[in-house]
Formats: structure tokens, C-alpha cells, sequence
């Protein structure tokens, strides 16, 4: 594994070719770009994201360009029940993504467990090649980790599969 910059997890995404899928596990996250929108949205006045986070027009219109091209990105989001403060945001600020074109599911802890999801990593896994570890610091900062390990890649695309099968219907969770 190796740790790689910003720019290199962005590089990567604008790459994509057919999917990219996300596991958020973390109950909340330090990302100093949504820290004025949380705040608002806490303090019970909530502003469209394109008010208030620097780089979201940019990041919503390449999800939307890369979702329109035939591109899947699914997040798959293990919330509290109920959700914390940081969560019930998220679901908020998460209108915008789906009309970008991600595809959410939100589970509970229990039912993540139940489904075989809730393996204590965040991660992305781009085209089944890609796949950055998130790891988070004591104050829910985040690094971005390269894995090229084939048992990583594996376990990731397993994963990936039995996410897009809970989406389908295929197999659910109480």
C-alpha cells in the first residue's frame, strides 16, 4: 500500500471507465470543505451545496457527466439509527448527488453486518483496479492509500457485488 495525494485520487476518478463504488463507515467525517454547510444545516439554516463548498459545481458536474456516459458510482453509507448530526447532513446534502447520479443504500450497522458489509474500511474501487483504502486519523481526518494487493482487490469487488445486489433487490436486509 501506498499513500497518494488529493490529486492522484482525482486523477484516478476522472479515469473511470464503467464503475466507481464507495463504503462509508465512519459516523462522521473532518472535511474541511463541508464544515460551513454542516454547520448551517446544524444551526437549522441549510444552503444549497454550490453556496457554501468550495469545488462541489465541479465535482457535481463531473459526477453527472461521468453517470451520463453509463458510468455507475454507488456509495453504500452505514448509518446510525438514528443517524448523528454529521448523518442526517449527509442524507440531506445527498439530494445533490443522486440528481448527479450516484446511486445511494443505507444501511444500518446491524444490517451492514448482517449483509457482510460492515468490514471496518472505507474504500473506493475504481473499474475493479483501483482500489484507496481510507484511513482517518483521531480527528476523523482522512488519508487516501493506494492497495494493489490481489486479496484486497478481491475482498473489494465482493463487496462492490453484494452492494449492487442489495440495490437490484435481489437480496435484503431487515
Amino acid at each position: 500500500m501506498r499513500a497518494i495525494t488529493e490529486a492522484e485520487l482525482e486523477h484516478i476518478f476522472r479515469s473511470v471507465r464503467h464503475s466507481a463504488f464507495r463504503l462509508e463507515l465512519q459516523p462522521a467525517y473532518n472535511e474541511p470543505v463541508e464544515r460551513a454547510s454542516v454547520e448551517a444545516f446544524l444551526a437549522g439554516h441549510p444552503e444549497p451545496p454550490d453556496t457554501n463548498m468550495e469545488g462541489f459545481r465541479g465535482w457535481y458536474d463531473r459526477t453527472q457527466a461521468l453517470t451520463a456516459s453509463g458510468i455507475t458510482i454507488t456509495r453504500v453509507r452505514v448509518h446510525q439509527d438514528p443517524p448523528t448530526d454529521y448523518q442526517r447532513w449527509l442524507r440531506w446534502f445527498g439530494q445533490w448527488a443522486t440528481r448527479a447520479g450516484e446511486q445511494h443504500i443505507y444501511l444500518t450497522p446491524e444490517q451492514a453486518t448482517q449483509a457482510g458489509l460492515n468490514n471496518g474500511r472505507d474504500f473506493w474501487l475504481f473499474d475493479d483496479t483501483h482500489l484507496i483504502f481510507l484511513a482517518f486519523d483521531d480527528q476523523g481526518r482522512r488519508t487516501n492509500q493506494l492497495s494493489t494487493d490481489p486479496d484486497d482487490l478481491a475482498q473489494a469487488r465482493a463487496t462492490r457485488d453484494l452492494a449492487v445486489r442489495l440495490t437490484r433487490g435481489d437480496i435484503h436486509v431487515q
